[in-house]
């Protein structure tokens, strides 16, 4: 007889959660708690009735307590409404960041380009790698000397190093993201 109600599905959730976000299979998981693969598969799916042992041995295989295994898991989400996120009207364009938390060295923002309209990019520091995607309508990217035309889809990488523009030569609203990677002078 499995674990009362929603104790099974909170210890089937929180073990497959933990052991995903360790990079380990079952097989690799079931093993390092002593355990058949079997009964770990038994204890994910919720349908399991396991002894204190096989809970302890769970746990320790974590590196967590018998109590985070049969906790139900708090909510790790923050809604941000669109009018939250900092917006910026560079040129004719409407830029909106994506990213409302701090990422060091990573900027992703949205952008509305009316028919005809344009902005300029800012250079970024010395290898920065910069991904500009367009979702609809047609955006021109003009970077050192070079002209690229992107349809929704396409997606153009460039050095962010470099001065750039942007523009939508369209005759309707054309929509981009803007991915920047910037170089920290850090790793390879």
């Amino acid at each position: 007889m499995p674990l009362a109600g929603p104790l099974s599905t909170h210890l089937a959730g929180n073990l497959r959660q933990l052991r995903e976000a360790r990079g380990l299979s079952q097989t690799a998981l079931a093993r390092k708690a002593g355990l058949p693969r079997a009964t770990w598969t038994h204890l994910e799916s919720g349908d399991a009735n396991p002894t204190l042992a096989v809970l302890a041995a769970a746990a320790e295989a974590l590196g967590v307590g018998i109590e985070e295994l049969l906790a139900a898991r708090a909510v790790e989400a923050r809604l941000y409404r669109r009018e939250a996120l900092p917006t910026r009207t560079p040129g004719s364009a409407r830029v909106r960041r994506l990213l409302p938390e701090p990422l060091p060295g990573t900027e992703i923002e949205r952008f509305e380009l009316p028919p005809g309209g344009r902005f300029a990019g800012i250079p970024h520091t010395p290898g920065t790698r910069e991904y500009l995607t367009c979702e609809s309508g047609t955006v021109a990217l003009t970077v050192g000397g070079a002209r690229f035309e992107l349809g929704p889809g396409d997606v153009v990488v460039f050095r962010g190093d470099q001065r750039h523009g942007y523009e939508n030569p369209g005759e309707g609203v054309a929509v981009g993201y803007s991915v920047v990677l910037q170089h920290t002078g850090h790793g390879g």
